[in-house]
């Protein structure tokens, strides 16, 4: 009887831990909203090699036409928002939290250094870009899509 309970003990362990490891991860789709709260489309976060990219996915059922990143420089300069990469360089620092080389506002052109916070059991992911500090940047809340 004392096996048994074990086992059932290992396995509601093992279940829940493995459960705490998907939710930590950044990987995949998120509705991406804006400082005021508005949506402003889809980002899926990409792994490989240990390092995280942001693409943009697609935008909102409301949009009529193609949208291009005309204020950006560079190779990015009027190229379409729709399969642009906005975010790379990201790596895990510690538990849920992770820190990037650079992101994309294609609204204006400008690059930042990025972080990134799990929240909400990984539901939630705080993105702060930002100048120099941490101190000196602002942070939107992105959503994780669920059933993408």
């Amino acid at each position: 009887m004392k096996m048994h309970q074990q086992i059932v003990w290992f396995s509601f362990t093992l279940l829940f831990s493995c459960h705490g490891l998907a939710a930590s991860e950044i990987a995949g789709l998120w509705k991406a909203y804006d400082d005021a709260g508005k949506p402003t489309g889809y980002i899926r976060i990409l792994e490989k090699n240990g390092e995280y990219i942001g693409v943009i996915e697609k935008g909102l059922p409301t949009d009529k036409e193609a949208k291009y990143c005309t204020p950006c420089r560079g190779e990015r300069k009027n190229q379409p928002l729709i399969g642009l990469t906005m975010m790379q360089g990201v790596v895990a620092k510690a538990d849920g939290e992770y820190m990037g080389k650079e992101i994309l506002d294609p609204f204006t052109g400008h690059t930042y250094r990025v972080k990134l916070t799990l929240k909400e059991a990984g539901k939630t992911l705080l993105v702060r870009g930002f100048i120099g500090m941490s101190l000196f940047g602002r942070t939107q809340q992105w959503r994780r899509v669920e059933n993408e």
